[in-house]
């Protein structure tokens, strides 16, 4: 009776064990941007920064670059955040930002858009 029992919780605490490492593949999934919308022409220099959660994903990693991620003349933000908005102050200029979601063993794509940020 004894063995039957430490065989049984053995095999729940490998089971249990197996659900806590197993980590859900997110790499093809995208983030969707909820705004600004992609080539928005802004005309107020803080701006809101958001996107849908992702099932699975645990922290989302934004960048903005001035003007683009090909040529970067600057690379104003490279954060990580754990909910789905960022609020940031910028000058007048174009701008590129990008957002991916990752988690303990997979990370998405980057979602990539353009703004421009007018006097």
């Amino acid at each position: 009776m004894v063995r039957k029992f430490c065989a049984l919780l053995t095999l729940i605490t490998v089971l249990g064990c197996e659900q806590l490492i197993e980590v859900e593949d997110i790499s093809n999934e995208t983030v969707s941007i909820l705004g600004p919308a992609n080539n928005l022409i802004i005309d107020t220099s803080s701006v809101n920064f958001s996107w849908e959660s992702l099932e699975f994903a645990e922290l989302y990693q934004l960048q903005i670059a001035m003007p683009s991620f090909d040529t970067p003349q600057n690379i104003v933000e490279d954060t990580i955040i754990y909910t789905t908005s960022f609020i940031k102050t910028l000058s007048a200029n174009t701008y590129q930002w990008r957002i991916k979601a990752k988690n303990f063993g997979y990370e998405t794509p980057y979602t990539t858009q353009n703004i421009t940020i007018e006097d």
